[in-house]
Formats: structure tokens, sequence, C-alpha cells
């Protein structure tokens, strides 16, 4: 006979999901392999000779990269001899600035900060965000797709998207050639939701940048490096051809950032039995050495491979905090469903949602997770009253407000007939007053009518060997009707051309002020320093529409 507890135990969620025990041989370990690497460094006339106990005859493309890139030689050598246990007390004590951290952090090697971060409980990793997080004040991300590829229900749900909070917006395609439509959609509707919101259309990286050199998208965050030479080999690239690429977007005035995490390595067999976290580490070593300005990182859409084995989900903590200390703008993902568990996906977001990062989720799913195109996030539309409420609850910014179903619908409805407007002046396919309707009260794809497939995939190739481009939006726009919607195209133009907030962790206010961490750095040193949640901020978000007014009773 079987105990009845454990019989119902078994049929529980969490349960439902896959664990394994560790297997250092090939990199399914999460932290603390027996195989990583010892830290160490020997500079020899400004020139690293060893790192990480293997001499320079051995470094593989990435230790190369890395020697000659990422580290502060001036610093290294105090910064290595300095006791791993003791910058791990720095990172957590308040009376130690940032700025002081900094500089030992980015001075050491990979092995180095796995060790330093090794010393560190959860809780303390937490504490390490919140000081180190380059930005003072957290924001979020979201996805805005949907399985038809849809763009008037993208600009109707970037809209709500922008009106509940997201400073930064990211699509994709089911069908590449709609990737111009979509990326359309997503600035038109983000800048009704609130003047100011960056935009990305994530799809092949050449086409990616074709689109953020025509005024298209302002951002670009799915640039991915690995940390074993054979994975980055499997993909055609290397650190540098990365890094030129990386200096292609900001030579145009694209914001972008590279996309890294753990488990990565490991699934595609080629980890060279390295823990999960040291390969990242090296990962955002290449990404310091480059230039860009930050990472999405968090694991990213390989995070059923850590969260599968013991300390997994503190390990993509603690590459979030990595990112920081080698002062990083850190997209904290959040970004992949992995889990039958709600319980579960909660606890895997709080190191993260507590202390704030620079964007919490690279890829809250502004849809509900049937529409989402990048396979589904561990937060969706369906979730966003849970978010304001756990926000509330905990007095925490994590970066989304409340919002009344007026507000949002108006938004949705001006998003959706801006789109038409601007299909019209271009002489796009008909938008139909129809789909205007359906898109500003849809929960999802499947409220909204069936498109023309056909006719549209040859009007976006059309328009594309046209050279239309950002400002012929504006012109359509202001020409529609929609001149405020137009100003706004225009100042993200601007802003591209200008190039301030290709600072490290920007992002634009609705007047479109650059807020980076250059104008805007986090001050953390203890209760009360730091970001601090304003009374009029704090009004709004804990003015839910479910709460009820006890006077009024």
């Amino acid at each position: 006979m079987r105990s009845k507890r454990f019989e119902y135990l078994d049929q529980r969620p969490v349960n439902q999901d896959g664990y394994a025990k560790e297997w250092p041989e090939v990199g399914f370990i999460a932290m603390n392999s027996p195989y990583d690497p010892t830290p160490s460094i020997k500079i020899v006339n400004g020139e690293v000779v060893e790192m990480d106990g293997k001499a320079k005859d051995d470094f593989d493309m990435l230790d190369a990269f890395i020697a000659k890139y990422a580290i502060n030689l001036d610093f290294a050598e105090e910064a290595m001899a300095t006791d791993s246990l003791q910058i791990a007390r720095m990172l957590v004590d308040i009376n130690v600035p940032r700025a002081e951290c900094l500089k030992y952090t980015t001075a050491v090697t990979p092995a180095k900060l796995v060790e330093i971060v090794g010393n560190l409980n959860v809780l303390e990793v937490m504490m390490g965000i919140t000081k180190m997080r380059c930005r003072l004040k957290p924001a979020n991300q979201c996805h805005v797709t949907n399985v038809k590829d849809n763009m008037i229900q993208i600009a109707a749900d970037a809209a709500e998207a922008a009106v509940r909070g997201f400073a930064e917006m990211e699509t994709t395609v089911g069908i590449v050639r709609y990737a111009p439509f979509n990326a359309i959609a997503i600035m038109l509707g983000a800048n009704v939701g609130r003047p100011g919101i960056l935009t990305q259309c994530a799809v092949e990286e050449a086409t990616e940048l074709d689109l953020g050199m025509r005024g298209y998208t302002a951002y670009a965050e799915t640039v991915s490096v690995y940390g074993t030479e054979d994975v980055f080999m499997d993909g055609d690239d290397t650190p540098w051809s990365k890094a030129f690429l990386a200096s292609c977007y900001a030579s145009r005035g694209v914001k972008m950032r590279f996309t890294s995490g753990t488990g990565s390595e490991v699934q595609m067999g080629m980890a060279e039995g390295k823990s999960m976290l040291y390969l990242e580490a090296r990962c955002l070593g290449v990404t310091r050495g480059a230039g860009v300005q930050g990472t999405q990182n968090g694991s990213v859409s390989c995070i059923g491979v850590p969260a599968a084995v013991p300390g997994g989900i503190r390990a993509v903590a603690c590459e979030n905090l990595i990112a920081a200390m080698l002062d990083l703008e850190n997209a904290s993902s959040n970004d992949q469903t992995f889990t039958h568990s709600d319980l579960r996906r909660v606890a895997r977001s709080i190191p993260q949602f507590i202390p704030g990062t620079d964007y919490i989720c690279s890829g809250y799913s502004a849809t509900p997770n049937y529409d989402n195109m990048f396979a589904g996030s561990n937060w969706d539309a369906d979730d966003y009253d849970d978010w304001v409420v756990i926000q509330r609850d905990l007095r925490v910014d994590a970066g989304l407000l409340p919002a009344r179903e007026e507000e949002v619908v108006a938004a949705r409805n001006k998003a959706a007939r801006a789109i038409q407007a601007l299909f019209r002046e271009l002489g796009l396919p008909e938008i139909t007053d129809e789909e205007v309707e359906a898109g500003t009260y849809a929960r999802g794809s499947q409220d909204m009518p069936d498109r023309d497939v056909v006719a549209d995939l040859k009007a976006a190739t059309d328009m594309l060997n046209r050279g239309v481009t950002g400002i012929d939006f504006v012109k359509a726009l202001y020409k529609g009707g929609f001149e405020d919607v137009a100003e706004s195209i225009f100042n993200i133009q601007k802003a591209k051309v200008v190039g301030d907030y290709l600072h490290t962790a920007s992002m634009l206010d609705d007047k479109f002020h650059v807020i980076s961490a250059v104008n805007s750095p986090n001050c953390y040193e203890g209760p009360m320093t730091g970001y601090q949640i304003s009374p009029e901020l704090w009004e709004k978000m804990s003015d839910i529409r479910t709460a009820v007014d006890p006077a009024k009773l």
C-alpha cells in the first residue's frame, strides 16, 4: 500500500517538473564543479601570460579575448591577491561604496568572479544586486508577440504594456517576412501608450541590424555569446565578430546588449566539464571586453537546465550579480516558462524582483502565453494583477503600475487607429474598422480576425524595396491625424542620432530624457539610501483597481 499523502503529492504541479542529479563530467552542475579552474593571473610587461591556471600558449579564443580586453590589468594583481571572501563581504557591506567594489570586480578573472559569488547565500546575492545594479531605478521589459503576427494586435498590446509601465518592449515573428510590420507596430503602439519607450524586433542578426538602420527599431539584445570555443564556432562566430557586430549597431545609434546564460553550453553538449556559472562568467567577460553596454542573462531560454539541478536558481541569481559586478546593464531574464508550479515560478523571480535589476524581466509576456512567440514566458498578461499586488504587498518597485480598464481600452483603440492610418498613408494593405475594434478589446489572437497573409508579406517586402524609413512613418502619422504619435516616433529617431541612450542601463522618460548609469547611477549604501519609492509613485502603485475605500462602505 502507498501513503495517500504521497499519492496526492505526486500529482502536485511541482512534481511534474524534471529534476536531475549533478553530472560534473559533462558540465551538468550549476556551480562549483570540481573541474572549474582555480583563479590565477600572471602579467608580464602589461600582458597576461597566465589566467586561471592556463598559460598563454594554451589560451582558447575566449581566454585571449578576455585577457586582452575584459580585465583592468592596472589593478588585476592586487585584486586577484585579495581573498575572495573579503570581496564577497564588500559586496554586502553597506559601508563599502559600489565604486570601490567595482575596482576589484572589474579587475579579476572569470574563475575569481565565480569564487567570489560562491561565498554568498541567496539573500546575500540579493543584497549584492541591490548595491551593484548599474542604474538607480529598476525597470521592466516585455514581449509583445502573437501567433498570427497580427500588427493591429501588436500595436494595441504594446500600448497597453506602456500604460502598465514597461520601459522597453521586444517583438519577434512567426514568419520572418512579417518583421518590418511587427517592428513598426510595436514602436508605434508603445509610444501611443507612453512616449519614449524603446523597442526591438528579434530576428536573424543581419535583418535585425537592417531594421535598426532603417529606423524601425531602437535597440537589440539577441546577439548571443557563449562560454566555450566549440559552441561559439558552432554558431560560426568568435568574440571578435560579435564585437564587430556590436560596433555596427552602435555606429547607427542602435542600443544593444549581448545575450548569454547558464546552461547553454551543456545543452549543446560542449561544456568542457565546467560548471554552468563558470562558463557564464566567461560569457560576461566577453561581453565586457566587447564594449557593449549590457547583457540579457539569467539563463534565459535555457532555464530548464540549471533549474533541474541543485542550486540552479541560485546560480541564475549569481550570474545576474556577476553582470552587475562587471558594470554591465542587466536585463535579468525571467522570460521563459520552465515549471508547472506557480509557486516555483514566483520563487525563481524573487532574487530579481525584490532587489531590482536594470530590467527585471527581459520578456514579461504582454500577451497570454499562447501568443508568446518566444516559447512562453515565466510571467504573462494574465499575471498583471498578481505582479502589481505583490509589489504592493512588499512595497517594491518592480517596474509595473496598476491600470484601469477604461485607460487601457482608450490606449489600445488609439494605437489600432494609428496603425490603421499609417498603413493607409503608406499604401499598405487595408486595416479595417472591424480589426481596430477587435484589437481594442482582444485578450489575444484568438479574438482577432484573420488577415490576407500573402498580401501582407508582399507589401512588407515592397515597403523595404521602396526604402521606407522611420521618417516616412513620422510623415504618415502626421498626415493621418496622429501628430502626437508622429512627434514621439520622430523623437525616437533623434535619440538614435544623438546617441546618449547608448550609455549603460539607459532608458527614456516620457519627455525623452535619457536615464542611465551615467546620469542616474545606483548609490545604495544601506537603509534610506539609493533608490527610494516617492510618495507620488507609491500612491499610484498601491491604488490597485480592486481595492475598496473602507470609509465608503
